[in-house]
Parts: C-alpha cells; structure tokens; sequence
C-alpha cells in the first residue's frame, strides 16, 4: 500500500542498541496486525453507527452537513491542540508515506482521534494513510522501548517497514502485498535489501494469517468481476487505449492536487480551521445532492457496479472526476487519510460508464484496466498497483495480462512526457 509514513525521515536514535531479531520481528508483526484489526473494526463500527446504519441519519439529509461540519471541526481541534499530523505535503506518493510526517509517538493520541474524525467526516479520504502513520509512530515506541534497531537507520527502516507489511497484507487479504511495495519502493538501493525482504515477507505472512484465522474480511474481492476466460485479440487494444484514460486519470489527479494546494495556500495562508471547514463545507454541499460521492467510496461502490444503468454515463463521467476533485481537496485542507480507495472509486466510474458508452467491450476489462493504470501512476509502483487491482478484482490470467499492458501503457507515457520536460529549450 504505499517511502511509508516515517520510513522516509526514521527517528534519529542514539547507540547502543541492538539490530533486530526475527522474534523481534515476529513480535512486532504481532502487534502491528493486531492494532490495525482493532482500528478497522472501530472505524467501521463507529461510521454505521453514526451514517450507514442510523435511520434517523438516513431519513434527515440535513443531518450530512449537520455530521460533516462537526466531525471536520473535530478534525481541526485535533491539530491545534493535539498536534494531529497531517498529509497536505506531496503528492499520493507522499501521502502512503504520510505525507512528510516525521514519526514522533507522542502525536499519536492526536492522530489517533483525527484520523478517525476525518473518516468519519465523510471526505474522500480512505484508512490507508492513516494506518501507515499510527504503525509509524507505534513501531517507532517499540523500537525504543525494547531498545533494537537503535544503531542504524537502515534498519529502524526495516522494521518499520515490516510492520506495516504486516498491517497491510492482512487487511488486503494477500501475503505478498506489500513485500512486492517494498521491493519496488524501498528495499532495492538498501545495503541489507535481503534480510529487510525477509522480515517484510515473514511479517505480511503473519498478518495475512491473522485476518485469515480470525475470519476478518479484508479487501480482496470486494470490487469483483468475473473472469474473462478467453483472451481476443481485440482487448490488446482495449487494454491500451484504458491505459492511456487511466493515465489521463492519475494526471488530472496529480494536477488537482498541485492547484488545491497553490489556491489553499494562496487563500488561507498556514491557519488551520478555514481550510477544515470550507472543505467540510463543499462536501457537505456536494453530498447532500450526490450522497454517493461522501467517505472513501469502498461501500457506495458495490451498489453502482451492480446497476450502473439506473445513473447512466454522464452522472458516473461527472461522480469520477468529482471524486478526484474532493481528494484533493481533503488532503489539502489537512485530512488524514489515503488516496487508494478514492482513485479507485473514481477509476470504477470511469470505467463503467466507458462500458455504457461502448458496451461491446467488456465491463471487468473496462474498469480493472483504469484502475490498473490510475494506481501505477498515482503510486509509482506499477507491479503493486497491478497486484492490488487482480486480489480486489479477481483477475485471472488472461486479465493478468491486460492489467499488465495498462500499466506499462501508463508508466511508458508518464516516462515519455518526464523526458520531454526534461530537455532542453
């Protein structure tokens, strides 16, 4: 899922301590998993209790704004007082790595509430930030209390890392989630790569493990479409021209978060609750007309896929790049959160509603290789990207294979126009 948050900037440690053990690693694993299970249990406890499954809410449509604007505002005390991180800087990259956030484990309780907050509030923000900065700052206190990794950073790096294997694979529902992440993000220009490989793969075992034992639902086939069997000619094409859309996709992204910055930063200067409650304000304006399009999108999705006729092309056309709008938006008005299900939300109405327009090609190829390609650019990891869209999907081989050319199709055009800005005159 996701340099992670605290990876990039590990804590500066005095030495004297010890390089870690695999029990060290097992420990922390352990902990890591266990603290993610108990998170995504309340997170979704308390956001059907207070929305999905409050009849009063469901029957009072004033109650969006009434809920946004007092969870947002809870959101901005968070920061002042609480000195709650948030992922404002960067882009989605930064934003998996939180966002610049220096892991300090004192802010937790403060992250800890905001993070909440912010997803309950209703933007478009997902749990995946938040995840990788409470790991951060919690495997930043173990390391210091159990006095390992102390010496080098390289190896508080490790630790971390595996820890946040550990969180992500289990709620993904795939053991080789984030071992294939860090292997791409992290791991290959590091002196000890095997050894961190190791704890990650041994580490994303254990909470891949944890979920599947505890009967916990995780995220794999949650978006899923049946498999295509054969492989025509014809979807090489679709697969490339998807890819480019996709690619289109992750660049009005990447541009809508560079302006809402530019304009936040223009309009509000450093303040803390302006920010929060204008774009508490839009999404409560937003929401109220297109209930759809409130929170990450993981749950409003299922109920799209299924009759995506009853909305028609245009209002999915108009809901995929709104989604993208109010992302940005909630990132950068200090939100903590993750940009995964978001994009993906948006890339599923994309895709659809190219499926509605041109029905002659395939709706799971249509929707997998937007996301496929959305994710590659978006988080600069396509073989992760690939890997996240066929578990949540179900892709089988042949879609494998298509996933694959809409990826490369993304990353190819990405590099084409980064050499292009990069010569001369």
């Amino acid at each position: 899922m996701p340099e992670m948050t605290g990876t990039a900037e590990p804590p500066v440690c005095p030495p004297g301590g010890a390089d870690p053990k695999l029990t060290h690693i097992l420990f922390i694993a352990l902990l890591a998993i266990a603290f993610t299970a108990g998170y995504i249990v309340l997170y979704a406890t308390l956001i059907n209790a207070v929305w999905f499954d409050n009849d009063f809410a469901g029957a009072n449509r004033w109650m969006i704004p009434v809920g946004v604007m007092a969870f947002s505002l809870l959101v901005g005390l968070c920061r002042k007082y609480l000195h709650a991180p948030t992922v404002m800087e960067g882009g989605f990259i930064e934003s998996m790595k939180g966002g610049g956030h220096k892991v300090d484990y004192r802010t937790f309780p403060g992250a800890l509430l905001s993070s909440l907050f912010s997803l309950l509030s209703g933007v478009s923000v997902g749990p995946e930030g938040s995840i990788v900065i409470l790991i951060g700052d919690i495997t930043a206190f173990l390391q210091k209390k159990l006095r390992i990794a102390r010496e080098s950073a390289d190896a508080s790096f490790g630790v971390n890392v595996a820890a946040l294997a550990s969180a992500f694979n289990g709620i993904i529902g795939n053991p080789l989630f984030t071992g294939v992440f860090a292997t791409e993000f992290q791991v290959g220009g590091k002196r000890d790569a095997l050894k961190f490989l190791t704890w990650n793969l041994l580490a994303g075992s254990i909470g891949f493990l944890f979920y599947l034992l505890l009967g916990l639902p995780s995220f794999a086939r949650s978006i899923a479409f049946a498999p295509i069997g054969e492989l025509h000619p014809g979807y090489v094409l679709y697969a490339i021209i998807l890819g480019i859309i996709g690619a289109l996709l992750a660049a009005f992204a990447g541009i809508s978060m560079q302006g809402t910055a530019k304009v936040m930063e223009r309009v509000f200067n450093d303040r803390i609750f302006p920010p929060i409650l204008t774009a508490g304000a839009i999404t409560s304006v937003i929401g109220y007309f297109i209930p759809n399009l409130l929170f990450s999108g993981e749950s409003q999705i299922h109920a799209i896929i299924a009759d995506p006729v009853a909305i028609g092309a245009g209002m999915l056309l108009a809901m995929a790049v709104l989604k993208i709008l109010l992302l940005a938006l909630a990132f950068r008005s200090g939100y903590i959160g993750g940009p995964l299900f978001p994009i993906l939300f948006s890339a599923t109405m994309l895709g659809l509603a190219i499926n509605l327009i041109f029905p002659g090609a395939p709706v799971s190829i249509c929707v997998l290789c937007i996301e496929a390609s959305a994710l590659s650019l978006a988080m600069g990891a396509p073989l992760t990207a690939i890997l996240l869209v066929a578990v949540v999907g179900t892709a089988d081989t042949p879609m494998l294979l298509l996933l694959t050319i809409s990826a490369v199709t993304a990353m190819v055009l990405a590099g084409g126009l980064r050499r292009r800005r990069a010569a001369p005159g």
